[in-house]
């Protein structure tokens, strides 16, 4: 692997509960309209993440779950626990389907880190989305369809870039995850016009090439 070549996610495991036992509906405090589950776990927690959020956009579901395990992927409880586990709530199981089709469609093909170093050590994810689902609108506490950028990188890889990405474009700081994350990084969603977006996503991974090419540089 090369610098700047994709990191691409792994779906592990994918499966569908039609109809939700009530006592377990009651504890994950289930609308009664919420009947089936979709559930999925990947080996990348933030392009699951978004990809959950894709899924809102694409059929009638909700994100009722959604957690990053502690100490990442390579410390995994098993085989397909990776990363993440996240769970899709659906009035029937055609949504949940549809939800669970829609959000792997998302992980597979467009949610992606790139590698930062030619030893493929360092990772980060700087992510242009051009419209908020129902997920990550609450999340940032923006109306669904607001244009988002999602940015991921170690402490302080992230940390300097967060701040580049805020002084390169007209987009507003509505989460920081201090670091460190469950996995150890850290990272932040602004919001803003799509164009102000995707130049915020590009400062962010100037700078996080910077601080990996000159660590020590101040």
């Amino acid at each position: 692997m090369a610098l700047l070549d994709p990191i691409r996610p792994n779906i592990l495991s994918a499966r569908l509960i039609p109809n939700v036992h009530p006592s377990f509906a009651a504890q994950m405090e289930l609308r009664p309209d919420q009947k089936s589950l979709a559930l999925i776990t990947c080996d990348i927690d933030d392009c699951l993440y978004v990809s959950l959020d894709d899924a809102t956009k694409k059929a009638e579901v909700e994100v009722v779950y959604a957690h990053s395990f502690y100490a990442g992927a390579a410390h995994a409880s098993g085989p397909l626990s990776g990363e993440i586990i996240g769970i899709l709530a659906a009035p029937n199981p055609a949504e949940a389907r549809a939800g669970l089709n829609a959000c792997i469609e998302y992980a597979t093909e467009y949610a992606y880190f790139l590698s930062a170093n030619q030893e493929n050590t360092l990772a980060f994810f700087s992510h242009t989305i051009s419209r908020s689902g129902s997920y990550l609108s609450k999340a940032a506490e923006v109306p669904e369809g607001t244009p988002l950028a999602y940015l991921i990188a170690p402490p302080i890889e992230a940390t300097y870039a967060i701040d580049a990405a805020l002084k390169a474009a007209e987009v507003e700081l509505r989460v920081w995850w201090k670091p460190p994350s469950e996995t150890n990084f850290s990272g932040a969603l602004l919001s803003g016009t799509q164009s102000a977006c995707r130049a915020a996503c590009q400062a962010f991974h100037d700078a996080v090439l910077e601080v990996a090419n000159y660590p020590k540089k101040y």
